[in-house]
């Protein structure tokens, strides 16, 4: 949970809230097809659906703003780096934007491929 002080109080923001904002920013990414997360079951990443946007996202609150770690499944063909340099400054200017917290740090964990047939 992440807190905004101001002269007239103080603001909690959930971390699922910044989790949430974070995912609809990295699926409106050209190349993003989903969000990953790992089974436990067989310890494998799956394609999430998007409402389970979150799964995939872990929100850890520093005393200066906020660390992201998302995890995508990219397009087969797609320029990964491009991919997370862009991903990282929409996720970074969203939340911020929104929410009004620092971005420490955007990190983009590419966990799989999707090849279109």
């Amino acid at each position: 949970m992440s807190h905004i002080v101001n002269k007239y109080g103080v603001i909690k923001i959930e971390s699922e809230v910044i989790a949430r904002i974070a995912g609809l920013a990295a699926i409106e990414c050209y190349g993003v097809v989903g969000m990953g997360a790992r089974s436990i079951q067989d310890g494998l990443f799956h394609l999430l659906k998007k409402d389970s946007l979150t799964k995939g996202i872990h929100v850890e609150t520093t005393p200066t703003g906020v660390i992201i770690d998302i995890h995508i499944m990219v397009e087969y063909g797609t320029n990964i780096s491009a991919i997370a340099s862009t991903l990282i400054d929409s996720v970074a200017y969203k939340v911020k934007e929104f929410v009004g917290l620092n971005v420490d740090s955007v990190n983009v964990h590419v966990v799989g491929l999707r090849v279109s047939r």
